[in-house]
This record gives structure tokens, sequence and C-alpha cells, in this order.
């Protein structure tokens, strides 16, 4: 198997690394942030807004897509890139994280997930090679395993059940893809029990993939737990290989997370969060649409260069929440993206010049200053 992805540079003092991933539609820089765009769009934003933030490459649900509009209108389209208008790479989630998020809606079996739609009712049987399929449908650069996601806490026994069913189902998701212009990678699950990670990754590392996602972390658990559990991890994942963390997007995360030795992330929360109000700063978070805001000439982040800070105030942008403009979530929006996309690059250039501890100690300290303004 020829390794898509390349070290370029590793910082001597802790586990950061820089890397090129090689995709269908180009190179993907790492360590690096995905934005979540589940319906085939990042939420008010439009693919050129998205280029000139930096963002290289964008995560869709092929669960939602799948319902919505079906991919055989995708396909027929000419796939995901030509129907969304984005040249850049795509990464698709198989699913798993849509099963664990509807648990009153579904029941699983060593087969499969069968739940009911949560926009119709409609019964679906979701099989790990259905969810390849759906994937190759869609024409993804990577695409993701089927996997079982649990819920925190989790008791030992139902955690290996679902370890050992989430191996079983990556190795029936290899054997059903073909279309080697995409990058499969699977889902190393155990909850928070370092064996169970342990026996996870290494089953799965010695089928052989192109890189390893670690899952079902950041729902719920301790900070520090998921530092413990995500370092544990690693240990195991060959280091040559591309890593993926799976729904982490704080800042404070992010940084703690490249110095393990982690390489990819995604979460909806910095675009959530923007569209209700919530902003990142250097100094913590800033919530624009509280009223100490109303007269504040300011930009979210004077130390910002993205469209929003260099156009728009503070007292703007509360005004356009209160008044419900949609202007008022693109804004925010901008800003989160560009906000993370800029501290995922300072990361590097840290890493490259071997002070990328003290980088992040340094914005951690200022960022903890007051979380939220």
């Amino acid at each position: 198997m020829i390794n898509p992805f390349k070290i370029i540079c590793k910082d001597k003092n802790s586990k950061a690394r820089i890397g090129k991933l090689i995709t269908s539609h180009g190179e993907v820089n790492t360590p690096i942030f995905m934005p979540v765009g589940t319906q085939a769009t990042v939420k008010t934003l439009s693919p050129e807004e998205l280029i000139n933030i930096g963002v290289e490459i964008i995560l869709c649900n092929a669960y939602h897509l799948t319902l919505r509009p079906g991919t055989e209108i995708i396909k027929e389209a000419g796939g995901l890139h030509e129907f969304m208008h984005w040249d850049s790479p795509i990464l698709t989630d198989s699913g798993g994280y849509q099963i664990f998020s509807l648990s009153d809606l579904r029941k699983i079996t060593d087969e499969g997930a069968r739940f009911q739609s949560h926009i119709d009712g409609k019964e679906i049987f979701l099989t790990p090679e259905e969810a390849v399929n759906i994937q190759n449908d869609l024409g993804a650069d990577i695409i993701m395993t089927l996997d079982e996601c649990i819920q925190y806490p989790c008791d030992y026994n139902y955690a290996e059940i679902a370890m050992k069913r989430t191996c079983e189902w990556a190795k029936r998701c290899k054997n059903t893809h073909t279309d080697k212009r995409q990058l499969l990678l699977p889902v190393i699950q155990g909850g928070m029990h370092k064996d169970l990670r342990e026996r996870c990754a290494n089953e799965l590392v010695e089928e052989g993939f192109s890189g390893y996602a670690i899952g079902g972390l950041s729902v719920g658990e301790d900070r520090s737990l998921m530092y413990e559990i995500a370092q544990h991890t690693l240990c195991f994942i060959p280091e040559r290989r591309v890593r993926y963390l799976m729904g982490v997007g704080d800042p404070r995360d992010l940084l703690e997370c490249i110095g393990l030795g982690i390489d990819m992330f995604d979460c909806v929360m910095p675009t959530r969060n923007a569209r209700n109000g919530t902003t990142f700063t250097r100094g913590g978070k800033l919530v624009v649409r509280n009223a100490k805001y109303a007269r504040s000439h300011e930009p979210i982040d004077a130390e910002c260069g993205c469209y929003t800070c260099q156009n728009y105030s503070r007292a703007y942008i509360r005004h356009l929440f209160n008044t419900r403009e949609i202007l008022g979530l693109r804004l925010t929006s901008i800003h989160n993206l560009y906000f993370l996309m800029e501290l995922i690059k300072d990361a590097r250039k840290a890493i490259s010049e071997n002070r990328f501890l003290d980088f992040k100690k340094a914005f951690l300290k200022q960022y903890a200053r007051k979380l939220v303004l």
C-alpha cells in the first residue's frame, strides 16, 4: 500500500508534526482543521469564502446526504465536488455518529444499524457495506468505516461489544471498498477503557489502512480524560500514518492534541457557536450578543485579520443578531473559522521552528484570561 501521508518535520520538544496528505483533489497540509458541511455546505458560507478563509478540506455527512437529496441525485451531478461547487478535498463521515445521536430511534446488531429517519420516520438499515457504497457514490476523497460510537459513561462489557463490532465492521468496509481514488480510514473505539483502545487499534492496524481515526471522545468526558485516552491510543497507531481525532474543535483542545501528534480534526462547534453569537478571540470567548457591546465600535478581535474584523464592529454585529439578520451569522462564522485557520497555521510555523510548546503555553495563558467576555 502506498502511504498517502508524508511527515515533513517534527517538533523536537513534543510529538507535534507537520505533514502532507495526498488526495484525489489535492494536498492537505497538516495539522488541519476541517469545518463541517453536514448538508454539503458549511452553513451560511460559500465555497469561495471558505477558500479565502484558508480552508483546505471540509467534512460532509453521508447519512444526511443519503436522506436529502439522495445519493442518486449527487451521483448524477458528477459527485459531491461538482454538486456543491467545491474543488478541494472532502471527507465524509459514514453515519456512525448519527447512529449514536439517534439512540432513541435505532437498534444495533452485528449485521448493521436499523433506525428511523429523523426527517420522516422511514426505516433505514445501514450496514458497513452500504456505508461504503454510499460514500463511493458521493465521490469523497476520504471516507470512513462504519463504527459504533458509545455514550459516556459506558460500562466495560458493552464498550467491549461495541469495540469488537467496530473492528468487524471496519474489515467488512475494507472488503467492500474498491475505489482506490478514495482513502479509507477506520475508527478506533473502546470508550474510556485503555485496554479496549489498545486492542481495537492493534486489530485495525493489522488490517492495514491509509490512516486511522480516534472516535468516541469529546462526548461528555473531562478534557483531561480526553487527552489521556487520545495519548494512550496514539501509542498503537503507526507514526507514519495520518491520525484523525474526530469531533474536536475548541482552540485549547486543538493545541493540546496537536502536541500529542494528532494531524486532523473536525467539529461543528466553531460554526454552531458563531451562529449563536459566540466568537473566539485571543483573550478567550466573546459573546457578541451581550448588551455591553451595544456601543462597542471595536472589532471582535483587534488582532484578527479576517474580513469581519477588518470591516465591522461588535455593536453592528450585535445589532444584526438582535434583528435576526442573516449577515450576523455569516460574519461570526467567517471570523471563527478564520481564527482557527490562523491558529493552525501559527502552530505549523511554531512546529517548523521547534518552539511549539512555547507557542502553546503563550496562547493558552492568554486565552484562559477570561473564557467568556
